[in-house]
């Protein structure tokens, strides 16, 4: 059963892969090849992981890039499920 209000999966960047390692934003993205503000947006749920990102946290060997695809889609999933109602729509009628 899916999460019905995931973390944003940067937060499991910075705690799980970052923090553990004493490394700071600057050298985490140093290491993975990015912008220091690209890496910071992730972290602070601005910015959404890439499949870019996710090849780049797998090498890194921080779990598989799937695995963070399949995170990010789960927060991404909730949050539009929080405006669930809003979405109109106009079902077929079928015959």
């Amino acid at each position: 059963m899916p999460m019905k209000n995931p973390p944003h999966p940067g937060r499991s960047i910075k705690d799980g892969c970052l923090d553990p390692l004493n490394l700071s934003v600057s050298e985490g993205a140093k290491r993975l090849g990015v912008a220091r503000h690209t890496l910071s947006r992730v972290i602070n749920g601005h910015s959404g992981i890439s499949p870019e990102m996710a090849i780049r946290l797998e090498k890194m060997g921080w779990s598989t890039a799937h695995s963070w695809l399949a995170m990010q889609t789960a927060y991404d999933l909730a949050q539009a499920q929080r405006s669930a109602g809003k979405i109109k729509v106009r079902p077929l009628q079928v015959a």
